[in-house]
């Protein structure tokens, strides 16, 4: 079956890209504006570049067009913190769908535990194994009501136990096979 981009319409496209380009990252971004923690679930992003340490994240818009809180606060604040979903937390990350207003935490909702690791940036859900630490790069323009926003990372933690000498990671993510997430095993 060959499919015509051109007459599927966005939703449909979506749905047939994310099911086939798979397993993909699952990660909270956590951003901050004024005081509220924001995190918010991604699976359309990928890192892009090594030197410099580059990572790219699509962020569509709420439902009323304006700019979701993720990419709003990363404009203002030029700081982001991804955090990876494990077993451990990927029912929180289910619940942080939930489209909330500006002012709402996922965080104080959901009754998430942060820790603070680097000033200056966003704290990290404390369940994660490992997180990035990452500033605003630059973004594209694209038609429709996706932002791609690259990410450059500067800082990542990574629990002690879960790398090895020869830097060689050791972590439980959960991955998006369409619309389930799938646990990454070793085969």
């Amino acid at each position: 079956m060959i499919l015509d981009y051109k007459d599927i319409n966005d939703l449909n496209r979506y749905k047939i890209m994310s099911g086939t380009v798979i397993p993909r990252p699952i990660a909270w971004i956590v951003t901050q504006d004024n005081g509220v923690l924001n995190a918010a679930p991604f699976s359309y992003f990928i890192p892009i570049s090594s030197n410099p340490a580059l990572l790219i994240v699509a962020i569509g818009q709420k439902d009323d067009g304006s700019p979701k809180d993720s990419l709003a606060n990363i404009l203002k604040t030029k700081k982001a913190t991804i955090c990876f979903v494990n077993k451990d937390n990927v029912e929180q990350v289910q619940k942080c769908a939930m489209q909330l207003g500006k002012d709402e935490s996922e965080i104080e909702k959901f009754e998430i535990e942060v820790k603070e690791i680097m000033d200056g940036f966003p704290p990290m859900i404390a369940s994660s194994q490992s997180a990035m630490f990452c500033e605003y790069y630059d973004t594209y323009k694209i038609p429709g009501d996706t932002t791609p926003v690259v990410l450059e990372l500067k800082y990542q933690f990574i629990e002690d136990d879960r790398i090895n000498e020869r830097n060689h990671v050791s972590v439980e993510n959960i991955g998006r096979a369409g619309v389930t997430f799938k646990a990454l095993v070793d085969l």
